[in-house]
């Protein structure tokens, strides 16, 4: 609209108001499907053009506002008389707030004096006859429209919707044409002024429900957009498949609800496990992940990129390996006939390498986790080094690097087994230590290549045997530990190893006998920027 533009650019100005003017008297009371379709597209820029000028409004007088603005008045008699701008709670509160700076507590000359009769009788007119008392005492404070009317106006609203919504549902079975994408799109956009009212969420969810027609589908994108603000917000509370019809059809609604979910266990450090489970599943991500597999893999990308982004990023890591965890949890409780299969949510992965992963440390009996884990290595190793000899040519190794990456990033997914191969390094023997200590360096050092990851593992390995002779005769003492790791540092730095040397000193520290003597030294020791694992 070129008029609303160029006005614009004057900021509330008197051409702005003319153009609000016009509108206003296009709409009028909105009583056609047109006009209350374009009411709805237009709250946004009337919203912040009643921002603007209100804050005008408050540095002037009632006299001076209405020599500047002499049209301001017909315009916000206009629309306080039209229900889906009052409907609006921003916009009915700005409005009315626009309203009291008109207002004079001490009139002092004519033009003042009618400005107040004339706010009077707008409330009068906008409740009833009967209740003019009410109107005299909201006009004392004018800080919202009564309750009452304002409940009223949604409610009527709602009442209109849900009938027009109720015969579109029930002919849609025999109609399903481009008229009705229309029909649909025009009904979600009138719904724009009721997504923040409890009253009308039955109504945004049967909307949500409605099949979809057509490849842009038939929903509004503002609607959509707005109902994923309000429901991220608590503002709107709609049942779990109207949630997960919301997130289907609005892509930036599931990116906003994954990344916020993520900064709420990042932010908050004093987040006990238990409680990051419980955040975790009452997001209804990871159930909504295993019902709709674009959710899950609209995760894993979000997930996928915050990784890339960031060299370093365990608690991201960490909310990976929990939301991979929960998601399992989630398939696990659906029906087997309707469960999707594994293939869905990790294509380009060896399915038995993925259900091996997938399995839960606590499906698996304790006393088979080292051969599962040997499995596991083994088989990711493979895969891994076929993919390093692919990489010969510059676009080749460009193919190889990404699919190394999703190998790992399928790794990180899993984490809870890298755990559990660390805590079997302290007791295993020397083929199990080779399977499970490769399984570490790739899961804390994904980018070495081949020759590097074999020096790596030699570092790694005589780190681990001094671990395993210390421990195994009396109990150690930290200045033992510290003549290790410092001997182990220049190795490791070398190697690029910091992470794996840290997880090994901490590991044989929690996970054998004696080492709860020395647990804080080594946690200091591990910790300090002049030791290893703050390198990288």
């Amino acid at each position: 609209e070129t008029s609303y533009i160029m006005a614009q650019r004057s900021s509330p100005s008197e051409d702005l108001i003319e153009f609000w003017l016009d509108k206003a008297v296009e709409w009028g009371q909105a009583t056609t499907f047109t006009s209350q379709q374009d009411v709805c597209l237009h709250l946004q820029k009337l919203r912040t053009f009643l921002q603007q000028l209100c804050q005008k409004l408050q540095t002037m007088n009632t006299t001076v506002a209405m020599r500047t603005f002499p049209l301001v008045g017909q315009l916000f008699g206009r629309l306080c008389w039209n229900p889906y701008v009052i409907a609006d709670e921003e916009s009915q509160r700005t409005l009315l707030q626009c309203l009291w700076c008109l207002y004079s507590a001490e009139p002092q000359n004519t033009v003042e004096l009618k400005a107040n009769d004339w706010l009077w009788n707008l409330l009068c007119h906008l409740i009833s006859e009967e209740d003019k008392s009410a109107a005299s005492t909201s006009l004392q404070t004018l800080s919202c429209i009564p309750e009452e009317l304002h409940s009223n106006l949604v409610k009527d609203m709602v009442s209109s919707l849900e009938s027009a919504i109720m015969e579109f549902t029930c002919l849609r079975g025999r109609y399903n044409t481009p008229a009705d994408t229309t029909r649909l799109h025009s009904l979600s956009v009138l719904c724009l002024p009721l997504v923040t009212h409890p009253e009308a969420a039955p109504l945004i969810g049967t909307l949500l429900l409605c099949p979809e027609f057509g490849h842009n589908g038939a929903l509004s994108a503002e609607f959509l957009e707005a109902v994923g603000k309000a429901v991220l917000e608590k503002k709107l509370v709609l049942d779990e498949p109207e949630v997960m019809s919301l997130w289907l059809r609005c892509l930036p609604s599931l990116e906003k609800a994954t990344l916020h979910l993520i900064d709420s266990l990042v932010s908050n450090e004093s987040l006990l496990p238990q409680d990051m489970e419980h955040l975790m599943m009452d997001s209804l991500l990871p159930k909504a992940s295993a019902y709709h597999a674009p959710i899950f893999l609209t995760v894993k990308d979000i997930f996928r990129q915050m990784l890339l982004e960031s060299s370093e990023n365990t608690p991201v890591q960490s909310i990976i390996r929990l939301f991979t965890r929960c998601f399992v949890q989630s398939l696990l409780l659906e029906d087997m006939q309707e469960r999707l299969p594994l293939k869905v949510f990790f294509p380009h992965h060896p399915q038995s390498l993925v259900m091996a992963l997938l399995k839960l440390p606590s499906e698996v009996p304790s006393h088979v986790w080292e051969e599962h884990l040997k499995w596991i290595s083994w088989t990711l190793r493979n895969v891994v080094e076929v993919e390093e000899l692919t990489g010969e040519s510059f676009s080749s190794n460009i193919m190889s690097c990404q699919r190394l990456f999703e190998n790992w990033f399928l790794l990180v997914q899993c984490g809870d087994w890298v755990d559990v191969a660390a805590q079997h390094l302290t007791a295993s023997d020397s083929e199990t230590s080779g399977a499970l200590l490769w399984l570490l360096a790739f899961y804390h050092h994904p980018n070495n290549e081949s020759q590097q990851r074999s020096e790596s593992l030699a570092v790694a390995r005589g780190v681990c045997d001094h671990l395993k002779s210390l421990f195994a005769s009396a109990p150690p003492t930290a200045a033992h530990l510290e003549t290790l790791l410092s001997l182990a540092a220049t190795d490791s730095q070398q190697c690029r190893t910091p992470h794996l040397i840290d997880q090994l000193a901490v590991n044989f520290v929690v996970f054998s006998e004696g080492g709860n003597a020395v647990a804080k030294e080594v946690v200091r020791a591990v910790s300090l920027p002049s030791n290893i694992g703050n390198e990288s």
